[in-house]
């Protein structure tokens, strides 16, 4: 213990009392000696009195700090020794030095002493190394989370076994809200008698009630096509493992019935607000409908969503209400802005230019001017014919601008409609998106997880075979002034007949009523073939692509390009839809370059196949017969073991309707 008379400012003080104290005693002495004298015995029994216990006081300190000292050795000691935290100290090699008796305990042994971290715990050097400073890991069915000091090679271990385990409980327990609809249930039993209806109801209940009895899901109808699920995430994780196969049970039973009934169900979880399940519920429901019905959307707070289901081709609609209803919207939103800007995504196909070509005359016969928005660096071959045809009409050729152009041109009332696709990523240029406050989208897709923020209308009907067809749709219901050349008919029906390669895949009813339409407008369907015409070299690439080919599984054919060849898009999906012409083949998947950076793949199928499925969850999408995706900084081989591996998953879950 430092002494107190060594500090100055105290010492000092001491000094000139003493020395005062002297004077004054002096003083006394002049005037009267016997009490001078009577004056200095008295201080000098308080010095003394005063040192004495000065003395005492450092004394019993500095016994107080001694035993404490020896008191914080000793609790610091059995902290070390005994608490129930592990500590271990290793060396360079990553060999143990020491440890207390709690962490040698856990690996239930003497000493851990001279082992090697890769022999205890081999996820430990590999975190060391990567310099995170904390992280959970398993140690004999125990969970630790380790606290790493790389500058003194020591780690603490702090066992979070029952933390994680009620962690675990409460996530299991959380409540989860599934919207269920019956897809089509109103066009299905509009023609049917009572009985009828009555069978196909007791039918669907029941489906419904036993699955939900047998999961233990609390169900309850709400209307004649709508049920409410309340359940929670340990049940939603059995049902994940099943693939929800409640999807083909209720498909298949109403088969029976000579109808075709499916679900659509759109399930919140993550959240504990009840409001906010209901409103994720909604939005995966939403989502589920928007891409055809048939499957399960499970969607979370951070927007994650899971999809499952979707192996059918979405039924198509009876009635041509919704697109008059559209129609006469759009006209309405039309008519309110000052001029329209019309873009497809990027790299536009003949669907793309078709559809927005048509979109141009919906503007124009409102009496809006329109521009098209074309980046002439970022085009197909696909379309090369179609474009010299366009340039040959000065009048339409004149509406097409470049994004540049665009961004000049719009203003706060500009309406920005964008066709064939609803990613804000694969538009021509996202810049636009940004600058307009007035978007439609136009498209024909299933819904993907990406979606263009905040449209003021939406028009997605992935039952049609094309945008080209929604989009002649429309124009049957535009005002009756509307009037179409040559190779604005043509510019629609060629999207319609690429997309549905020439009505084979992907056609219903609809889409012969929009060709006959498009047709009595003037469209040549021997224009439509020069359109749609290839060099000799793509032919030779593709049949290179072909030559490569190899039967994966069963009916299942993949084809990988040379490392150190590019190739267009275009002919990646030819190739594609070649191989889903040989026999014994009922999926196609065809990977190539674009370019150094980035790999394609295209993918094909019969139906019995969801090629969407797969090729969502290597990034991209399209439709069940029809989908592709784009990877970028990945080798052929990476490529192939993925999409391989994505083949796996989906197989788990079985391929068949």
């Amino acid at each position: 213990m430092p002494n107190l008379n060594e500090k100055p400012l105290i010492r000092y003080s001491i000094y000139s009392l003493i020395g005062l104290t002297v004077i004054a005693v002096l003083i006394l002495f002049f005037y009267n000696w016997i009490v001078g004298i009577l004056v200095s015995i008295i201080l000098s029994v308080a010095l003394y009195f005063l040192r004495k216990a000065v003395l005492d006081f450092q004394l019993e300190m500095e016994g107080y700090i001694t035993t404490l000292s020896y008191r914080l050795k000793k609790v610091g000691e059995e902290a070390l020794m005994e608490m129930p935290i592990g500590i271990m100290l290793f060396n360079d090699q990553y060999h143990i030095e020491w440890t207390n008796p709690f962490l040698t305990s856990c690996f239930d042994v003497d000493t851990l002493v001279g082992r090697s971290l890769f022999d205890v715990a081999d996820a430990l050097v590999p975190l060391i190394k990567q310099e995170v400073e904390s992280e959970t890991i398993t140690l004999h069915d125990r969970k630790f989370k380790v606290i790493i000091k790389r500058n003194e090679r020591l780690l603490y271990f702090f066992d979070v076994t029952e933390q994680i385990e009620i962690e675990r409980q409460y996530e299991n327990e959380r409540t989860a809200l599934a919207f269920i609809f019956l897809d089509n249930y109103d066009e299905v039993t509009q023609g049917m008698d009572d009985q009828a209806r009555s069978a196909i109801n007791s039918e669907v209940t029941a489906l419904l009630n036993k699955w939900a009895k047998d999961y233990g899901v609390f169900l309850k109808r709400v209307s004649s096509e709508r049920f409410l699920g309340v359940l929670n995430e340990s049940i939603l994780t059995k049902l994940e493992k099943t693939k929800f196969s409640i999807l083909d049970e209720v498909r298949e039973k109403t088969t029976i019935h000579n109808v075709s009934l499916t679900l659509s169900i759109g399930i919140g979880t993550g959240v504990s607000s009840l409001q906010e399940l209901a409103d994720l519920a909604q939005s995966g429901q939403d989502l589920a409908l928007g891409r055809g019905g048939d499957q399960v959307a499970i969607k979370q707070i951070s927007g994650k969503v899971k999809f499952f289901g979707g192996k059918t081709n979405p039924m198509e609609k009876r009635t041509r209400v919704r697109a008059r209803v559209i129609s006469h919207a759009l006209k309405e939103i039309v008519s309110e802005s000052n001029k329209v800007m019309i873009m497809g995504h990027k790299f536009p196909d003949m669907d793309a230019i078709g559809s927005a070509i048509g979109i141009l005359k919906v503007a124009q016969v409102n009496g809006k001017e329109g521009f098209i928005v074309l980046d002439p660096d970022a085009l197909d071959s696909g379309v090369e014919q179609l474009l010299i045809e366009l340039r040959q009409h000065p009048d339409l050729w004149s509406r097409f601008i470049t994004p540049e152009q665009a961004l000049e041109i719009m203003t706060d009332e500009t309406l920005l409609i964008v066709v064939d696709t609803h990613k804000p990523s694969m538009v021509i240029d996202e810049r636009l998106l940004s600058r307009s406050e007035h978007v439609i989208v136009i498209d024909h897709h299933r819904r993907g997880e990406e979606f263009i923020k905040d449209p003021i209308l939406v028009y997605m009907e992935p039952y049609a075979s094309s945008t080209a067809e929604l989009v002649t749709e429309l124009l049957e219901y535009q005002p009756k002034s509307l009037k179409m050349n040559m190779v604005e008919a043509t510019a629609l029906l060629a999207g319609i007949i690429v997309d549905t390669k020439s009505f084979t895949l992907r056609t219903g009813s609809r889409t012969f009523d929009a060709a006959s339409y498009l047709r009595a407008k003037g469209a040549d369907t021997v224009l439509v073939q020069k359109f749609m015409k290839e060099d000799i070299e793509n032919y030779v690439k593709r049949a290179r692509l072909i030559q490569n080919a190899s039967i994966y599984k069963e009916g299942i054919a993949i084809t990988i390009a040379d490392d150190n060849e590019f190739f267009e898009q275009v002919i990646i999906a030819q190739t594609a839809d070649t191989l889903l012409t040989m026999n014994g083949v009922s999926a196609s998947f065809v990977i190539a370059r674009r370019n150094e950076a980035c790999i394609s793949i295209s993918a094909r199928s019969l139906g019995d196949i969801n090629v969407q499925l797969i090729m969502e969850a290597l990034g991209g999408g399209g439709h069940l017969t029809n989908a592709a995706t784009q990877l970028q900084n990945h080798t052929l081989k990476e490529t192939e073991e993925r999409l391989k591996l994505a083949l796996e998953d989906y197989l788990e879950g079985g391929t068949k309707s």
